[in-house]
């Protein structure tokens, strides 16, 4: 099982999302998130618990402030994680928004500091390399590639010149995403 974790005020039905279910079709869940990141945690891992106690092999993907949320996942379950555009410190970036809409519905809802400070609390200093493969692009407007690319210094990091934070032509990256969740060491030299 596949688990995808969208990015800040995003949903089940992004752009991304939608790539990646039509991809992976049955083995692949993507569910809409909470704004308020226990809840969202807390959601994952019911879900990752779950699967697991069903036998299944899980696997997460996640974008931006998902791949945060991916990289504490990811440690704390032992998991194979495929990053884009991943948000390293959101309580940082997000600390400065309050009032925000969503991308799907425009509903609004406000970035509070007890969200900032749960954030930070799931950090994580250390993590297993070989569980990670990081797409990043340059062209990311919201988020500076850099530092990702030093969080990762050890593990298999692809940077492309320009693209966004969305990860334009993400898509011709699938084969490389299914090859890495599948196989127990693969490396990744660009």
């Amino acid at each position: 099982m596949i688990i995808y974790v969208h990015g800040f005020a995003s949903s089940a039905y992004s752009k991304k999302s939608i790539l990646f279910k039509d991809y992976f079709k049955n083995d692949f869940l993507y569910p809409s998130l909470s704004y308020i990141p226990q809840l969202a945690i807390n959601t994952l891992e019911q879900l990752i618990e779950y699967s697991i106690l069903k036998g299944e092999k899980v696997s997460l993907i996640g974008s931006s402030l998902g791949g945060f949320y991916c990289i504490y996942l990811s440690n704390k379950y032992n998991l194979k994680t495929v990053l884009i555009n991943p948000a390293i410190y959101p309580y940082k970036t997000l600390d400065k928004l309050g009032k925000v809409s969503n991308y799907y519905d425009n509903s609004y809802f406000e970035v509070k500091q007890e969200h900032l400070e749960y954030l930070k609390s799931i950090f994580q200093n250390k993590i297993n390399e070989k569980n990670f493969l990081t797409l990043l692009q340059k062209g990311d407007e919201v988020l500076d590639y850099k530092e990702a690319e030093s969080f990762f210094i050890n593990s298999n990091v692809i940077i492309e010149e320009g693209g966004n934070h969305s990860f334009v032509n993400i898509d011709n990256y699938f084969n490389n995403i299914q090859n890495f969740l599948s196989c127990v060491n693969l490396s990744f030299d660009e």
